[in-house]
């Protein structure tokens, strides 16, 4: 091996060296991106496994750390709202806090609430959107039509957390829940709106969450 070729292959050993870190960081990244996302679909698959013979408070309990673990609610729930956030009294965004968190989980409980073999597949790869990124899953039934989910998510802190569902890709929920919320808000200010999620909770639990 003459010397040309020895410093080559020391230089092309260093690089692929190199470069493993790298590798191995960027897929860390990405996991760390989807993982709001997989911990998600595992509960909400456990609560369909479940289903409607398990009592809905007990199914509620099960997904409410899942929930509050994978979603950015605090942000979520300050977008919907809008400007008239920064005018409530500590205590009326402590309560509306309180209640939206339970609203959230109890209307996926209520949403996904049987089980016939479905299963979600998560793409791994992600698309960015300015500072966020958007993980696509799919919702694929034993028969029939597929649903596409889309979730954005962002960095809170270190911690990637869902600020939007995007429904066949493309709905935002949070952009509906926001026009729901705002006109509320004008109308009947922060105890109107604490007053309608207390009755969305009730209405979705059946009754047994008050």
């Amino acid at each position: 091996m003459t010397t040309l070729t020895r410093r080559h292959a020391l230089f092309l050993a260093l690089g692929g060296a190199a470069a493993l870190p790298t590798a191995a960081a960027r897929a860390a990244a990405n996991q760390a991106v989807l993982a709001p996302v997989i911990a998600l679909c595992n509960g909400l698959v456990a609560v369909m496994r479940a289903g409607k013979a398990t009592p809905f408070t007990q199914r509620y309990q099960t997904l409410a750390p899942v929930i509050n673990g994978s979603f950015d609610l605090a942000h979520i729930l300050q977008f919907s709202v809008g400007p008239s956030w920064s005018g409530f009294s500590a205590q009326q965004r402590a309560q509306l806090m309180a209640e939206f968190e339970r609203y959230t989980v109890a209307n996926y409980v209520a949403n996904f609430n049987s089980y016939d073999g479905q299963r979600f597949d998560i793409s791994p790869a992600t698309r960015p959107v300015g500072a966020d990124q958007v993980v696509k899953t799919t919702l694929i039934p034993t028969s029939g039509s597929s649903t596409r989910i889309d979730y954005v998510v962002h960095d809170e802190g270190g911690t990637w957390k869902i600020t939007d569902v995007l429904l066949d890709g493309t709905i935002s929920r949070v952009a509906v829940q926001r026009s729901d919320f705002r006109t509320v808000v004008r109308s009947g200010g922060a105890t109107g709106l604490l007053s309608m999620l207390q009755q969305k909770v009730s209405q979705l639990s059946g009754g047994t969450m008050t």
